[in-house]
């Protein structure tokens, strides 16, 4: 079902496009055909990247199809913000037109010579004016200049867009730091920090540059913890095991820890290939389970659970197996991919939740789409008793571009 919605989503945005870049902006000719089969073209190209990187084609592919995807998503955008004003200026145009026509006086029949003598010859009727071409219409060239503008606009603002998006998506991630005040943390816990990362999506896109950057830049915060909260790859262990092997160098006093996003589960694998593989490189899986983290003689429990998209395969989330016969006495960190899951984890007395998933939103405005729903896009709140903090991830998914939703690294100190 998500995949015929979103084929339908691209062909109707190609469709619209074609309208409005194409259609409203030329005259029938040899130009308009070559921007037609352009689009035709682009359109290809789209389906050629996810086509291919689904047969784990070379990243060469993938780049201009989510580029121009990206492209396509904006030009959208701002063309239906542009109906308005674009549809106000059409008025206008059209009340121009009423005016001139109106102001145009009726041609005069020019007078005829007739000799002396001769006999005046009968009325004939006056020459008929050839009609204006397209080309010539005053009115046709004002449509076409509001179609051009409106176009030039949308375009330049577009690749505006993405270009700022890339370079935001493909940079560093920001350095959020964040306090939180857990009522019942032990004070022997308070300055207990967290690195936390996620939806770093390794994939044909990033590059082991991608993995090498985030290692660094965490093993440069000096964390008591590292928190990987799902979403860490985007294919198989054969395809992107060697983008992983940087995460051997992590660097924390307690440990690294990671828990499944949905995306472990969309190749035919599943997670498991991929928890024998972090195991080999020092990071442990929290499957449904809790450790101990004893800091300066106290005790904070720390669970993770699965994600929500590995209950059809019967490896979803259980919060009664993580959770239960605890000392509740105690504060409780959950590890859990989903901020939706928050509501299972304020049921369980949970002190702490933190989560990824949403990417921020990763391209505005889908942040608006994401809050319809995940009850947190960003940011620490507190929902049920149970507080949640979402990072927005140091990766990205599908285009290189984040818009309004920088990637970030969570530096998250525990208060008593």
């Amino acid at each position: 079902m998500f995949v015929l919605i979103f084929v339908a989503l691209v062909l109707l945005a190609h469709w619209y496009l074609w309208h409005r870049l194409v259609r409203r902006t030329t005259r029938p000719g040899r130009l308009r055909k070559t921007l037609t089969w352009s689009l035709v073209a682009l359109l290809a190209v789209l389906v050629t990247t996810f086509v291919g990187t689904r047969m784990g084609l070379e990243s060469w592919v993938a780049w201009p199809g989510y580029i121009w995807l990206a492209v396509m998503f904006y030009l959208v955008v701002i063309l239906v913000v542009l109906e308005v004003p674009r549809a106000v200026a059409a008025a206008f145009l059209r009340r121009a037109e009423r005016r001139e026509r109106a102001a145009e006086p009726e041609p005069e029949p020019e007078p005829v010579a007739v000799p002396v003598g001769a006999a005046a010859p009968a009325e004939a009727a006056p020459p008929a004016e050839a009609p204006l071409r397209p080309a010539e219409s005053p009115a046709m060239s004002r449509r076409l200049f509001l179609g051009r503008t409106t176009a030039a606009i949308a375009g330049v603002s577009a690749l505006g867009t993405v270009g700022y998006g890339m370079s935001s998506a493909l940079g560093d991630p920001v350095i959020e730091p964040v306090r939180v005040t857990l009522p019942k943390l032990d004070p022997r816990l308070s300055g207990l920090r967290f690195a936390v990362v996620s939806d770093i999506h390794l994939g044909p896109l990033t590059g082991i540059g991608h993995t090498e950057r985030i290692v660094r830049m965490i093993n440069g915060l000096e964390a008591d913890v590292v928190a990987i909260v799902g979403d860490l790859v985007d294919g198989t262990v054969a395809q992107l095991g060697a983008l992983a092997r940087p995460l051997r160098n992590l660097e924390s006093r307690y440990g690294a820890y990671f828990v499944t996003g949905n995306h472990e589960y969309f190749t035919a694998e599943g997670p498991g290939e991929w928890i024998e593989e972090l195991k080999e490189l020092g990071v442990r899986s929290l499957r449904n389970e809790r450790v101990e983290i004893g800091h300066q003689g106290a005790v904070l429990d720390l669970a993770g659970v699965n994600d929500v998209g590995g209950a059809a395969g019967g490896d979803g989330p259980d919060f009664g197996k993580a959770l239960g016969g605890r000392d509740t006495s105690r504060s409780t960190v959950l590890l859990a991919h989903q901020p939706i899951q928050v509501d299972q984890a304020a049921e369980h007395g949970v002190d702490l939740q933190l989560s990824g998933h949403t990417h921020g939103g990763q391209i505005a405005p889908f942040n608006l789409v994401v809050g319809l729903q995940q009850p947190v896009v960003s940011g620490l709140a507190t929902v049920g008793g149970t507080q949640v903090y979402v990072t927005r991830g140091a990766g990205f998914w599908g285009p290189p571009v984040r818009v309004g939703a920088p990637p970030e690294i969570t530096m998250l100190e525990l208060r008593a």
